[in-house]
């Protein structure tokens, strides 16, 4: 597409993108080889000889993918057969047709870093489904579970919280209803903190009740269309009689404690009347440590109603209602873990791309997504979000993100200047947020 900048990469010494290729993503690899190895007892157990043997012939595989990646090899097709490995070759190709003879092969260091980082995770799943029987362990999934536990005291200050709106919600005047909408969309915001991929894979779970803090945390929203969202939503409810329907979708970013924070976003939506059914959107294979699959949604919601706590268990209950009665309703598509940008999609995935304008409304969890919705490139701060999102426009769309990567787009003139000499790391220490809509004004 004409006129668009370059794509962010690891070619440049000190850049965010360097960092994570040169120093987290090894750690990521060294962790899941650590979890396979711990593991080894328990495929004994259940396959004998050749879970031993199926062990061991994932951690080579990661080993021999960690050494390409630390000397900068040239990248290689996909082998396994899989739903999408030929999507995935023939992006290879697209890559390498995009260099120049004398650059020789795509490489971890001076391609893209969106495809690169994609590319990872995606070997790092064909080292798994290479090892039967053991095809189907999710090395992230210990570190994920752990995050949801370690969060128990801000789960049940959540929980609680909704179910006293929810016996209060029909009594609530539209100012009240608005402040208390604001509110759940900033605790999905900050919940968007607790990202396993940025912490290496060590924990960041949220231990501390986040809705006392929100007054504190509201000067680090750099963009904040919050407004757009309620009034789009408001009018959808109002002419509830004509339209009966009211269709808000969610992708989903990390598991844990942001996946709660989604659910009671979610839940609140119908209860307020602001919407009539939610749409939920995971990843088909484990993906950049802690991002949600329907595992995890599942179990999750498990987890919420067989506590013993009264009103977090009641909440698992109702979101187990949800799906059984289709007012909830989850998807997952291989597009999500495909290097592409979101403006492919219309081409590269049509079905997805004509399910999402369904929707009356689609809220874009987290980095990874922003960095799809923008290509992943040099963008100057204050291009428009309408203009970087490269004619994907699927429905009006809303990004709730934190800042963990080096692109954001739509900020006012001299803003990002002076965030960047205040603070030289702004844009990748996940302490600032944005809610940045584009759609009708």
């Amino acid at each position: 597409m004409a006129g668009r900048p370059a794509s962010l990469s690891a070619r440049e010494e000190g850049s965010f993108a360097y960092i994570t290729i040169k120093d987290r993503t090894p750690q990521i690899l060294t962790k899941a080889i650590d979890t396979l190895h711990r593991h080894k007892s328990e495929f004994f157990e259940k396959h004998g000889e050749r879970g031993v043997e199926a062990e061991k012939k994932a951690i080579s595989l990661l080993s021999k993918l960690r050494n390409e990646l630390q000397t900068d090899k040239p990248i290689v097709p996909l082998v396994e057969k899989f739903v999408d490995t030929d999507i995935w070759n023939q992006y290879l190709d697209y890559q390498q047709s995009l260099l120049n003879e004398s650059d020789g092969k795509p490489r971890w260091f001076y391609s893209p870093w969106l495809f690169v980082e994609c590319y990872m995770y995606r070997r790092l799943h064909e080292a798994i489904i290479q090892s039967p029987p053991i095809d189907d362990f999710d090395v992230f999934k210990e570190s994920k579970d752990q995050n949801f536990f370690e969060s128990q005291e801000s789960v049940i200050a959540l929980c609680t919280h909704l179910q006293a709106l929810a016996s209060a919600v029909e009594g609530l005047d539209e100012n009240q209803l608005k402040n208390e909408f604001f509110k759940l969309l900033q605790i999905s915001l900050w919940g968007n903190r607790c990202d396993l991929s940025l912490s290496g894979g060590e924990t960041s779970s949220q231990k501390t009740n986040i809705i006392n803090s929100l007054e504190d945390l509201k000067p680090f929203i750099l963009v904040n269309d919050l407004e757009r969202l309620w009034s789009l939503l408001t009018k959808c409810k109002k002419t509830r009689e004509k339209v009966p329907v009211t269709r808000v979708d969610i992708v989903l970013d990390n598991s844990g404690f942001e996946l709660v924070t989604d659910l009671v976003l979610a839940d609140f939506l119908l209860s307020s009347k602001l919407a009539t059914e939610i749409h939920f959107y995971g990843k088909m294979i484990p993906w950049f440590v802690s991002d949600t699959t329907v595992r995890d949604f599942n179990w999750l919601i498990e987890q919420v109603k067989r506590s013993d706590h009264k009103w977090m268990s009641k909440c698992g209950t109702d979101w187990e209602n949800y799906i059984k009665t289709g007012r909830w309703v989850y998807h997952d598509h291989i597009f999500w873990t495909l290097p592409h940008e979101f403006c492919a999609m219309s081409q590269v995935a049509p079905d997805l791309y004509a399910e999402l304008q369904k929707a009356h409304l689609i809220l874009f969890k987290g980095d990874l997504n922003y960095r799809k919705l923008t290509g992943d490139r040099k963008w100057e701060f204050t291009v428009p979000f309408h203009q970087a999102l490269s004619g994907f426009h699927p429905a009006p769309l809303c990004s709730i993100r934190t800042l963990k990567a080096e692109v954001q787009v739509g900020l006012q003139p001299g803003q990002g200047e002076r965030l960047a000499a205040s603070e030289p790391g702004w844009l990748t220490c996940g302490k600032y947020g944005i809610f940045q809509f584009d759609g009708p004004l």
